[in-house]
Formats: C-alpha cells, sequence, structure tokens
C-alpha cells in the first residue's frame, strides 16, 4: 500500500467495501482486505442474556461517548497480537478530528475499563475494534453501540469479520455480495453519531432483545 494513504482516500475505500490493516504493530506496511464474508451486527438489536440484563440493572458502570477516543485505540492495540500499527493510529486520529471516527467508552470510576472505536460514512459505522479490562466490559460497550446507533439514525453496522462472540449477541454473516447492497444503501442515508444522548441503563434494557 503506498505511504501516501491519507484520512480522505481512507474513507474512499471503506465506501467500496474495504478496509486496511496491518501484520503486526511494528509493521509499518498496511495491507486492503476484502474478505468473501463479512460479519455484521443488527442496528438496536443485540441479544442480551437475562443474567446480562441483571448484571446492566445494577451496574454501577459510566458511559461516554468521544470521551477518550485515543484511550479505546490503545486499549484495543493492548494485546501480544495487533494489527494496529503506528500509521493506523495516526489515520484515526486524523478521522477522529474530522468528525468521521467515533469511540464508545465503558468506565469503573475514572478508569477506562472497556469501549469501541469506528468510522461513521452516511448511515454505515465501520466497528474497528474493542477491548475489555473487566468481565462483560466488552458486552456492554456492544449493547450500548446498538442503542446508540439505531438512535443517531444508522442502518449498517459492520464488524469486517464474523466471530463466535458477536454471532452469540445476534451477530450474522453475509456475503459480499448482500455487504455491498447494504453498504451501497447505508451510504444514502444520513446519520449523525453524535445526534443523540446514550440511553441510560433502564432504557437501554427496554429497547435490546432478550435471549436466554
Amino acid at each position: 500500500m503506498s505511504p501516501g494513504l491519507t484520512a480522505e482516500k481512507m474513507l474512499l475505500a471503506y465506501a467500496q467495501g474495504i478496509f486496511p490493516m496491518a501484520e503486526a504493530a511494528d509493521d509499518d506496511q498496511l495491507y486492503w482486505f476484502d474478505p468473501p464474508e463479512r460479519g455484521i451486527l443488527p442496528v438496536g438489536g443485540v441479544h442480551v442474556s437475562r443474567s446480562m440484563r441483571r448484571f446492566l440493572r445494577d451496574c454501577p458502570w459510566q458511559v461516554s461517548i468521544d470521551r477518550d477516543f485515543s484511550g479505546v485505540i490503545a486499549g484495543c492495540a493492548d494485546r501480544p497480537e495487533t494489527w494496529i500499527n503506528g500509521r493506523l493510529v495516526a489515520l484515526y486520529d486524523r478521522l477522529f478530528a474530522m468528525g468521521q471516527a467515533h469511540s464508545l467508552e465503558i468506565w469503573d470510576d475514572r478508569r477506562l475499563i472497556g469501549g469501541i472505536y469506528g468510522l461513521s460514512l452516511g448511515g454505515a459505522f465501520f466497528a474497528e475494534s474493542m477491548f475489555s479490562r473487566q468481565p462483560n466490559a466488552s458486552k456492554a460497550a456492544l449493547i450500548w453501540m446498538s442503542a446508540h446507533l439505531q438512535r443517531c439514525g444508522f442502518t449498517l453496522w459492520d464488524t469486517q469479520y464474523p466471530t463466535p462472540h458477536l454471532a452469540s449477541m445476534g451477530g450474522l454473516t453475509i456475503s459480499r455480495g448482500d455487504y455491498r447492497r447494504r453498504l451501497d444503501a447505508a451510504l444514502q442515508r444520513a446519520a449523525d453519531f453524535t445526534a443523540a444522548a446514550l440511553p441510560d441503563a433502564q432504557l437501554l434494557l427496554q429497547d435490546t432483545t432478550q435471549t436466554s
């Protein structure tokens, strides 16, 4: 990939259904990916288990958006193997400054314990990565993100690759062709990640689908 990749070019690539990743944090090279199968999550429709509902009802955690974007990226990259290198961090920071990248944070008092970050384009949200420093923190982030995207007018929640964890929360595996059709439709919509406030836990649970 050309060293001249810019934030603007990155957005154009996402609009075509492709995304960049590095092989490792210490590898400066970036590579384009266009997988034959894509993972998506239902906007406003993630599955929440009974045990997670009980947990959230009494949970003291706080939730925010765009409060610590850099901290969420650092949390996502803080693992033995990561595809997030320095070039990507710089690009994400630029996209955040442009209002095209966003984060959702989970806090235990003043400690950042989980979160998700990604890019927004039209009515599509491209989730890049998430992390958790306490049990259930990444699940809580997914549940809040699902409700928030729906409130803000998004129709496509891209997770790039499907995983068993995402499938347990309602994630789907779709073909490249199906993904492109959904992407084209979502790009025609106007959505704003900052248009709505985050719901409190009680409202959140009213808007979610319960599973056993």
